[in-house]
């Protein structure tokens, strides 16, 4: 029920680009992950890493590493929900780390393992999946390439807060989806992505922010990305 039928293969140039990326980040990164680990473990009780099943290429599900930055079982009442600013599960560590995208780490180890690149379009968790199927017409449009730990979508519109907002985003993850294996194109995006990092923690809401000149409203300008789902 979760494959779109349409099977698709990641270019060489770009798993190139991603195993070194996470290699890199990792390794330099590595004193951060333990700081952060340390923070978390010294504010609530629960392990460090969160890990969640995701929908990814061709309808694959996968487990997918996060730093937890909510509280334990967190989802035991509501069941599968899309988080807010003002979201009483998450903690005050998590605060930060959900700000500063820092909680999203630890997804260097998805892409190491093939089952993540560094660009693409978000992963969703089966249960949301099934549902935005049946209301998002082309959602399943984003399986044909592997997930992302940033792209198009999230410099552009920042997370996901409804259905209206996957809608918009869908339209930013079609132009990209086109445009697979632009090595160019993931650049300008890890370029961007880096940016928002220092501009005020990143997108939580869409609203303008400042971007590198080639990630401006050009991508969009095919028609087929403009249509809406």
């Amino acid at each position: 029920m979760l494959r779109s039928g349409i099977r698709s293969e990641t270019p060489a140039p770009k798993r190139i680009l991603d195993a070194t990326t996470a290699l890199v980040g990792l390794t330099i990164g590595f004193p951060v992950l333990c700081l952060i680990g340390i923070a978390i473990s010294l504010e609530s009780r629960g392990p460090v890493l969160f890990s969640q099943e995701r929908v990814g290429l061709n309808g694959r599900t996968f487990r997918m590493y996060k730093f937890r930055s909510m509280v334990v079982d967190a989802e035991r009442e509501s069941g599968p929900v899309w988080s807010s600013e003002t979201d009483p599960r998450v903690t005050r560590v998590g605060s930060v780390l959900r700000r500063t995208h820092l909680d999203e780490l630890p997804q260097l180890i998805n892409v190491l393992l093939g089952d993540m690149s560094v660009v693409g379009p978000r992963p969703e968790r089966p249960a949301m999946v099934e549902r935005l199927t049946k209301s998002v017409p082309g959602y399943d449009e984003r399986w044909t390439v592997l997930p992302g730990i940033t792209g198009l979508a999230q410099v552009r519109h920042g997370y996901d807060r409804s259905t209206k907002t996957v809608r918009q985003k869908l339209r930013y993850d079609r132009c990209y989806i086109r445009r697979r294996g632009s090595f160019a194109l993931d650049l300008k995006i890890m370029a961007a992505t880096v940016a928002l990092l220092f501009h005020e923690g990143g997108p939580r809401k869409p609203h303008p922010v400042t971007r590198p000149r080639a990630l401006r409203a050009r991508p969009l300008s095919g028609k087929e990305a403009l249509i809406k789902p």
